[in-house]
């Protein structure tokens, strides 16, 4: 029987990291599923997924722990299977000047209204005239088919204005 487990992992940024990650995973009979990963301030950090066999996890588990011998710092938990309520899927966009508390506002309004955030990445870069701070999110969210759209959309047009940022949701598609 299969174990999948899910990984969490920080670092120095430096070549070799994935090669290092594959290796050892592949050496101790895993199978590298999904991942997301990413080069932040200096780092690495990266969250995959992993199957293994039953027989082979306990070694998977202890070579990638050994792995802290090379700068690595690997968080290893069993993956767990939930049932998900009957949700539509949005993807949605948030750009304006920067500061603080945008990510705060949008996720408060998402999670007040028991919607998942599947996926968020974010990004500050400057703006091309002015040269001001500018940010930008995207994601992808679940939301359960009793939230109302129509006061969800509203409650985003008040975030936007009282922040000064575009948000949109886009694409519906249903689960």
């Amino acid at each position: 029987m299969n174990t999948q487990l899910v990984l969490t992992v920080i670092c120095d940024d430096r070549p070799g990291v994935v090669e290092l990650l594959a290796h050892t995973i592949s050496q101790h009979h895993g199978n590298w599923l999904e991942s997301r990963m990413a080069h932040l301030a200096g780092k690495f950090a990266g969250i995959l997924q992993v199957a293994v066999s039953d027989a082979h996890q306990a070694e998977l588990r202890t070579a990638l722990g050994q792995l802290a011998d090379k700068g690595l710092k690997i968080v290893i938990e069993d993956a767990i299977t939930i049932s998900k309520p009957d949700c539509r899927e949005f993807s949605f966009s948030v750009v304006g000047n920067d500061r603080p508390g945008i990510v705060r506002e949008i996720a408060q309004a998402f999670a007040a209204r028991h919607i998942n955030m599947g996926e968020l990445e974010t990004a500050c870069s400057s703006m091309p005239w002015s040269g001001e701070p500018l940010f930008e999110a995207t994601g992808v969210i679940e939301v359960p088919k009793a939230v109302d759209m129509n006061e969800l959309y509203d409650y985003l047009d008040k975030i936007a204005d009282e922040l000064a940022v575009d948000i949109r949701l886009e694409s519906s598609t249903e689960r």
